[in-house]
């Protein structure tokens, strides 16, 4: 969705209720709800809103999805991926497993953009239900987006800090600063009830063409239902809801793997991709600039130094440069135990270019050396959220877990490209299988946002990051059970002192 980051500001302030500090400020009230948005174009732009709270800068905060102290910080840091190549303090309280309740200044902007997403989201609801201003298409389709946005949100919420505040309603602030914690599973279920009346209901569309392609549909929705049913170890739920994705929508795996992350493709929103954030080059506060994390930077290249300014020339004869910020290296025991026969190692671990041997083990997936139509901190590209390998990797979860033999048939899809020939699984017993299919997503959706999730999910942070080598930062002899959930941050309980009913222990941290 390229189109909502050209949106201008002012219009945006006229249309949604800000709520990026959703316990100072109060924006409700100010026009009775089902009669503010006068047109579908109003409409529209509300909802656009929205989808920046996860892809846009506001004033004062980053952007929440492709920053790499936002939500990156809890999904991409602190697995057995990737690391920081040097020792950025802002990452330490992850990958250095130091946090408490007031030593990690992101976790309160991460929790603040999460519930300005759903105060905002509430906001739409509550202004287009029953709103005969607005065309049915446009009602029913911004609010199935509204709920898809509400309902991401949380899921970030319970995977991060798990019970979490839960409302659904267009609430006051003053209420809303005094809500107390409820239990992870209880907000699932209700995100996951809201998500079945989208489909019920036909809010959200199966695709879209020209400038609407980008978009939340009926598939994405499905996505984060599935990944809150197997967080609940709902095996059938989630087998119903992948599998439905994987014969019915128009998504498909491509045939080659370093496709899916063609970022400066003319269509990024291929055939395998579900969901993403699609930035604009050139627009304040609309452009990604997680890419730089992963591009290295010339200060820490080649390895023979030597050799540096033969490597910047080559770079430059190719339209190419090493300015990234060199923050984001594949950790050692990544690169060595990446099956050397599989297709995708060279797209996820990369230790030489252009005959130069390098000083780190580098993620070209994620790379964007483009400096002429990707330039540093100004990437117009797409950042992958949901694609179609991972829903067969989520259903042969699931069917193994019900001892269903689809499940290799499942796992089988998304190995049928990483292998020549093929190397198709079978015969393995239950708890092999468990094992095949978690080194099965470290390999497909290596740095994709998964991998911390998952580690929690299977009960296996712990021991997985105690046997992992950093480099950079101790994490591996600082991590303990309490980690495995982040602590509410100190100033919202301040602020809410409510907070501490559900667990005067905050996650274990006091």
């Amino acid at each position: 969705m390229k189109n909502i980051h050209s949106l201008s500001i002012s219009i945006l302030l006229l249309i949604i209720s800000s709520c990026s500090d959703f316990l100072e400020e109060n924006t409700r009230g100010i026009i009775e709800p089902g009669r503010f948005y006068q047109s579908d174009e109003e409409a529209i732009l509300a909802i656009n809103g929205v989808y920046n709270g996860f892809a846009g800068e506001s004033f004062q905060e980053p952007d929440l999805y492709t920053s790499w102290w936002g939500i990156q910080f809890w999904t991409v840091y602190g697995a057995d991926e990737v690391g920081p190549g040097w020792p950025q303090g802002l990452i330490g309280p992850i990958q250095g497993y130091t946090l408490t309740e007031n030593n990690y200044g992101n976790a309160r902007t991460t929790w603040r953009n999460l519930y300005g997403i759903i105060g905002d989201a509430n906001s739409v609801i509550a202004n287009v239900q029953n709103n005969q201003n607005l065309s049915e298409g446009i009602r029913n389709r911004v609010l199935g987006e509204a709920i898809f946005l509400r309902s991401f949100a949380y899921y970030h919420l319970t995977n991060i800090w798990g019970a979490v505040p839960y409302y659904d309603e267009d609430l006051p602030i003053s209420e809303v600063a005094r809500l107390g914690r409820t239990a992870a599973a209880e907000v699932r279920a209700a995100v996951i009830n809201s998500l079945n009346e989208v489909e019920t209901q036909s809010l959200l569309p199966s695709g879209y063409t020209g400038a609407d392609v980008g978009r939340a549909t009926v598939w994405a929705a499905k996505m984060v239902k599935a990944k809150m049913m197997l967080w609940e170890e709902d095996w059938s739920g989630a087998l119903r809801e992948t599998t439905d994705i994987i014969n019915n929508s128009p998504h498909r795996l491509l045939e080659n793997y370093a496709d899916v992350f063609d970022l400066n493709a003319a269509n990024p929103f291929n055939d395998e991709i579900i969901f993403g954030f699609d930035y604009s080059k050139d627009v304040p506060g609309g452009n990604n600039n997680f890419t730089d994390a992963f591009n290295p930077r010339i200060r820490d290249e080649p390895a023979d130094q030597s050799q540096r300014g033969a490597l910047t020339a080559d770079l430059a004869a190719r339209g190419e440069d090493f300015r990234g910020f060199g923050l984001t290296v594949c950790l050692p025991q990544f690169a060595e135990e990446f099956p050397n026969d599989d297709l995708r190692k060279p797209i996820n671990v990369l230790t030489e270019y252009l005959g130069y041997e390098l000083n780190n083990t580098y993620m070209p997936k994620r790379w964007n050396l483009d400096n002429v139509n990707s330039p540093r901190t100004n990437h117009g590209e797409l950042y992958i959220v949901f694609r179609l390998a991972d829903t067969y990797l989520m259903a042969a979860e699931a069917a193994n877990e019900l001892n269903d033999p689809a499940a290799f048939t499942y796992i089988n899809a998304v190995r049928q490209r990483a292998y020549e020939p093929d190397r198709p699984y079978t015969g393995l017993s239950q708890e092999n299988f468990r094992q095949a299919l978690r080194d099965e997503r470290r390999w497909e959706l290596a740095a994709e946002g998964f991998r911390r999730y998952d580690l929690i999910r299977w009960g296996i942070l712990v021991e997985t990051i105690q046997n992992s080598e950093y480099p950079v930062f101790n994490g591996p002899d600082n991590i303990s059970p309490i980690h495995i959930k982040a602590p509410i941050p100190q100033e919202e309980i301040i602020l809410n002192p409510n907070l501490l009913e559900f667990d005067p222990t905050n996650n274990g941290y006091r």
